[in-house]
């Protein structure tokens, strides 16, 4: 399912599309239940738990990488680079956040609904605005200003992880996922 990047900027790009489509997915869902029905917890889950187990893992981390060597060649872009390595955090707590409130909800819990609303409310735009910023702001100058030896650095910054859903044969837990996802395009 996912492109060869030939360029890591190319690869980052790619990855911020899959994971648009997961919280377009996630919003779906946030929209059966603003409605008053049940939404499919399950697969609300897997997509919290795939963004926090990956995207914090592995892509948030070595994106802050990259953001080291932009801000040495452009060190006017400090501020708005520590802000998207700020919104990284935020987007994890507010992930677990939303975790813990599905799990319980899945768990047999009575949880306000408008906890588990807020909570996904609030990740979706964090999210949503976090990968626009990077997009608008980010990619292009990293393609164009980052030489093949600070890619090589961002690389070997963060242990590697193969991508659970999107790498070959998703995992047996993403599987369903996955299958949502195509579903969708």
């Amino acid at each position: 399912m996912k492109p060869d990047a030939k360029h890591p900027v190319a690869g980052w790009h790619a990855e911020h599309v899959y994971f648009q489509r997961l919280l377009d997915l996630l919003r779906k869902e946030l929209d059966v239940f603003h409605g008053g029905e049940r939404p499919n917890y399950e697969l609300m889950l897997d997509i919290i738990t795939y963004l926090r187990e990956y995207t914090d893992r592995f892509h948030h981390p070595r994106e802050d990488a990259a953001f080291a060597f932009i801000v040495r060649r452009f060190p006017d872009m400090q501020l708005a680079l520590a802000r998207l390595q700020q919104e990284h955090r935020v987007i994890a707590q507010a992930g677990d956040t939303l975790r813990q409130l599905l799990g319980a909800a899945l768990g047999g819990e009575m949880v306000p609904r408008n906890q588990i609303e807020m909570a996904a409310a609030t990740y979706l735009v964090y999210y949503g605005n976090h990968i626009a910023k990077e997009e608008e702001d980010v990619l292009a100058r990293a393609a164009k200003e980052l030489t093949r030896e600070d890619w090589e650095a961002v690389r070997t910054a963060v242990v590697p992880m193969r991508d659970p859903l999107f790498d070959g044969e998703a995992e047996a837990r993403f599987r369903e996922l996955r299958r949502q996802i195509a579903m969708q395009t």
